[in-house]
């Protein structure tokens, strides 16, 4: 499990400019937030100044752009931003925004970037939460041919391909092998768009605060310089012509050949913060769009909030344990036969989780039961109280010990016999007060809960 800290900015900014589909005038404010706020947007301009989180479960459209609304209060354009909070490595920010559209500027998430890096980014206290992939997940749209696949890797990689039935963009590919290149390689890319869908768009009154400069435009077909000059009129551009080598209008040029696959991965990032949690494994997308994604960031969310509700510790025995057993002997008075940890793979500030290898050799097993070797339930009760009581001790300085003067609520769910590995669960319920730590007591054969419990034991000096 990764465990690095989660990250705020240091101050705050603003940023101020159209929207790119209603040409709204809009100030948006990025303001540090407090631990496990997440990132939030603040409707100042509405009544009550209601609060969107970035969450997939309230994406109400995905047709040109990703929307989040709550009743009445709605935010469109939010990928972004989003995309540079990520990239830029925060966790926690509150945006306060005056209107219902995110600004566009130059299409990309350089701006916002570039901001942040200005404004500066803090660490704060409390640990920062990953969705590590285990196994492969998978969203498939079978009507467009999209797909979003997770994979385990052991940072969060992304890989994306587009293609399109045009000569000019036909298909492209994109890599990020992290996010500490997302500002240089990423962050600048823009959005495009095909003559045809902005033909359409202004048709329909949208796109009204866009212009020529603040999207790559990709000529799919021969037009007049006729049309081109009507086309510039429309965006009060200056006379514009066709990029022949490249299908592109000549008002910018690339920043990279692939620019366009560039700016899918980066819509990918934005889209997928919905899901709530940082990532860590690789995704690879194909033909990926905002509907797609924001579907894939609820499969991501499902995934953790189940394996958050089920909390299930894992146990890896390559990895370097936290206390060997030589050292838990440091900490706990008891020996064999009755020592029944033997190793802890993780302490935090508020869990440990400790393993006990349980062999047919146990001297218990010699009269529970001769012919049906069945490890008591008390002693893993025990186990568990061991396991606690090195919680509670691991960081003092001098001689204690732990008495438990309570066990509530144990349960036992199946037998434990000889070649099981027990991990325990240790999880703090509330703050040690006056020498009493309560904690709630969770044992485990891979991932089938065998007992639990609730303890409270008081912490006395030698």
């Amino acid at each position: 499990m990764m465990t690095d800290k989660q990250k705020t900015l240091a101050n705050e900014f603003s940023i101020s400019g159209k929207g790119l589909h209603t040409s709204c005038l809009v100030t948006a404010v990025f303001k540090p937030a407090p631990e496990n706020h997440g990132f939030k947007f603040k409707r100042v301009d509405l009544d009550g100044q209601p609060i969107l989180e970035a969450d997939a479960n309230i994406v109400g459209d995905t047709s040109r752009g990703t929307v989040i609304q709550k009743g009445q209060a709605r935010l469109s354009t939010i990928e972004h931003a989003l995309a540079a909070l990520v990239g830029m490595d925060l966790d926690n920010v509150l945006i306060e925004i005056d209107n219902q559209e995110m600004p566009i500027m130059d299409g990309s998430a350089r701006m916002f970037a570039e901001a942040i890096e200005k404004a500066g980014v803090v660490e704060q206290d409390a640990e920062r939460e990953y969705l590590e992939i285990k196994e492969k997940i998978v969203y498939k749209d079978p009507k467009t041919g999209s797909e979003l696949i997770a994979l385990p890797d052991d940072d969060y990689r992304l890989n994306v391909m587009i293609s399109f039935n045009s000569s000019v963009l036909s298909n492209q590919f994109a890599s990020l092998e992290s996010l500490a290149d997302f500002k240089k390689e990423v962050a600048p890319c823009r959005t495009f768009v095909f003559l045809r869908e902005l033909e359409f768009l202004l048709q329909n009154n949208l796109v009204k605060g866009g212009d020529l400069d603040n999207a790559i435009v990709i000529m799919d077909r021969e037009v007049s310089q006729e049309e081109m000059d009507r086309l510039a009129d429309l965006f009060h551009h200056e006379r514009i012509e066709v990029q022949k080598d490249k299908g592109i209008l000549n008002n910018l040029d690339l920043h990279f050949e692939n620019e366009c696959a560039r700016h899918k991965l980066l819509d990918v990032i934005g889209d997928l913060s919905l899901a709530g949690v940082r990532i860590k494994g690789r995704i690879i997308a194909t033909k990926p769009g905002h509907g797609v994604n924001t579907e894939f960031a609820k499969l991501l969310k499902k995934e953790f909030q189940t394996r958050k509700r089920n909390d299930i510790p894992e146990y890896d025995p390559e990895k370097e344990p936290v206390m060997d057993v030589n050292k838990v002997k440091q900490f706990l008075p008891h020996r064999f036969p009755f020592l029944l940890v033997d190793k802890v793979t993780e302490i935090t500030d508020d869990h440990i989780i400790g393993i006990k290898n349980v062999t047919v050799n146990e001297p218990f097993f010699t009269g529970h039961f001769p012919d049906e070797p069945v490890m008591p339930g008390v002693l893993l009760v025990e186990a568990m109280a061991q396991c606690g009581g090195l919680y509670v001790l691991h960081n003092k300085e001098e001689k204690y010990s732990t008495y438990f003067i309570r066990i509530d609520n144990v349960k036992f769910r199946r037998k434990v016999v000889p070649g099981d590995t027990l991990i325990f669960k240790m999880e703090l319920t509330s703050p040690i007060r006056r020498g009493i730590a309560n904690m709630k007591g969770l044992c485990y054969v891979g991932k089938s809960l065998v007992a639990e419990g609730e303890f409270m034991a008081q912490i006395v000096k030698n």
